[in-house]
């Protein structure tokens, strides 16, 4: 028997779910792509899945946005169940690619009005939308000109307002900024923001986990076809080990003295600083704080070192079962 998806509830203080999956599995042939996969997306939130080349992240998307069908489980994009309802599920999706699907002979608006006709808007209505998104993209000003003479920034911007043609709710984004600059990359982040601010889910895949951070609200890492962890960015980090608060002394005496107090750190006589390890938390640094001040010890400076993202990824993917384990 499938598994059965609880219907979307808003009690407890919850969103309702714009994306539901239960046990998704997923083979080519001898190949286990997709191993039992659960996920569940809040309605105005962004989502973040993150994961090496090869573990399943393309193919999750594709099952999500029905253009493949699943081997195993089920799932609701949308309200709609994307094996028993695909049409309705991509009346309510949107989809934009690694790379910019823009036609490089046609104008910007020309791109927009022939995405309105796929959707079957009356010309009135499709210009009125062309000129709308135009304008919210800052692309009014190159409205009549060739895409092909387009920057990447540009073409990106232009590839995500054709997404909207439809007004969808939920959006895939499939690395978004990849190839971009660092000044496109923000207005593309801005972008994002707005939409989210505007009540549609976003389903981000990036190999740019700083972008992860800073944008998405929970993150889900896939390693191998199975999620080895899910949280907000600050969650996560706080799983791996190597945090750390750093404090540095003015003389050998004072540091001498602290390494008595903190039995677990680690002390460099070189740099006279002591290395004392911390979850990054406001009551771990409080504790640090009250020792030195209850035994009268002036530390020169005081960092506060926690692991990112780089140090999440690297720690639950392509590492042995036992180390992820001992990481959650």
């Amino acid at each position: 028997m499938a598994p059965v998806i609880p219907p979307p509830s808003s009690s407890n203080g919850h969103r309702p779910a714009a994306i539901s999956a239960v046990g998704l599995r997923k083979s080519y042939g001898d190949k286990l792509v997709l191993d039992g996969i659960d996920l569940r997306i809040p309605e105005g939130t962004i989502f973040a899945l993150l994961g090496p080349n090869g573990a399943g992240k393309t193919t999750t998307v594709e099952i999500l946005c029905t253009l493949i069908n699943a081997d195993a489980g089920q799932a609701q994009v949308g309200g709609h169940d994307v094996a028993e309802s695909p049409e309705g599920v991509r009346r309510q999706i949107g989809v934009t690619g690694q790379f910019a699907a823009v036609d490089g002979l046609l104008t910007a608006e020309e791109n927009l009005l022939l995405m309105a006709d796929l959707h079957h808007l009356p010309r009135r209505e499709a210009r009125l939308r062309a000129a709308d998104l135009l304008d919210r993209f800052e692309l009014t000003e190159a409205a009549h000109k060739n895409v092909a003479t387009f920057s990447g920034g540009m073409r990106r911007k232009l590839d995500l307002a054709m997404t909207l043609v439809g007004s969808p709710s939920i959006i895939f984004l499939d690395e978004p900024t990849t190839g971009l600059d660092p000044r496109s990359r923000r207005v593309m982040w801005d972008l994002i923001r707005d939409l989210v601010g505007q009540g549609v889910t976003i389903f981000l895949t990036t190999q740019y986990l700083d972008e992860a951070d800073v944008l998405a609200d929970r993150i889900a890492v896939l390693d191998h076809g199975k999620l080895v962890a899910e949280g907000t960015p600050d969650e996560l980090k706080r799983r791996i080990p190597g945090g750390h608060v750093r404090l540095q002394f003015a003389h050998e005496t004072q540091l001498t003295a602290a390494a008595a107090q903190f039995g677990v750190a680690t002390r460099d006589d070189e740099s006279l600083t002591l290395q004392i390890p911390s979850d990054g938390s406001i009551a771990n640094l409080r504790a640090v704080l009250d020792v030195l001040d209850s035994t009268h010890l002036q530390a020169e400076s005081l960092t506060v070192h926690t692991p990112d993202l780089d140090d999440v990824f690297l720690t639950l993917t392509g590492t042995p079962d036992a180390q992820k384990e001992s990481a959650r």
